[in-house]
């Protein structure tokens, strides 16, 4: 590899580190922000992707994807981009050098961890952040961030094209694969203090958060 691949590479790095904390959960260092590059660690560009159609063709073809929320810049600052799994996933990796996304394996140490023996039932709590959540059915949507893990409702968007639940729900990306059409991500919910993790479409949209190596 030449010396100005190996320069770009850890500039790119960089660039997101310097822009984001840290905080430890257990035994798990995780960002306290969402993923917001638009390129892989080699500095190859991830496509932006507008329109349903080309985002619709993008889980066709496997082809790694990002957008802003409803495709406004305004929500990048706030929650990061939104990522197809074919990103997530891709050799290339889209995750900080000495940083990754984390497994549903982790995922399941980080819920024990918050929740132990109540299979997440309160560890969304402590993982939302203290305002920015709707009410539901008058009940508040906020959480404590016990955890300082700073969990943002930024919504998703479905594999179809369409946004939706910013301001209510929290989506993230695991890089744990369910089946050939889906994969593993982890959510949380304006609606309770539960810590999700379920399996959804390749194609979707979603948050992604990167945790130490």
């Amino acid at each position: 590899m030449k010396i100005v691949s190996i320069i770009s590479i850890l500039l790119i790095s960089f660039s997101f580190i310097s822009f984001s904390q840290t905080v430890t959960i257990g035994t798990q260092v995780w960002m306290d922000k969402n993923l917001d590059v638009s390129t892989f660690r080699n500095g190859d560009p991830i496509k932006q992707v507008k329109s349903n159609e080309e985002w619709q063709k993008a889980e066709t073809e496997g082809v790694p994807a990002w957008c802003y929320y409803e495709n406004k810049k305004k929500n990048n600052k706030k929650y990061g981009k939104l990522f197809n799994w074919y990103a997530v996933n891709d050799p290339r990796g889209i995750a900080p050098v000495g940083y990754h996304v984390p497994t549903e394996t982790e995922l399941y140490q980080l819920s024990e961890y918050l929740s132990p023996g109540e299979e997440g039932a309160n560890a969304g709590k402590k993982m939302k952040s203290t305002n920015g959540w709707q009410t539901y059915e008058g009940k508040e949507g906020n959480g404590t961030n016990e955890s300082g893990f700073n969990g943002l409702p930024g919504g998703f968007r479905t594999n179809g094209g369409m946004f939706s639940n910013q301001g209510d729900n929290g989506y993230w990306f695991s890089a744990t694969e369910g089946s050939k059409m889906s994969a593993s991500t982890f959510e949380l919910y304006n609606r309770d203090d539960y810590f999700s993790i379920r399996n959804y479409r390749k194609g979707g949209g979603f948050s992604v958060r990167c945790v130490k190596d």
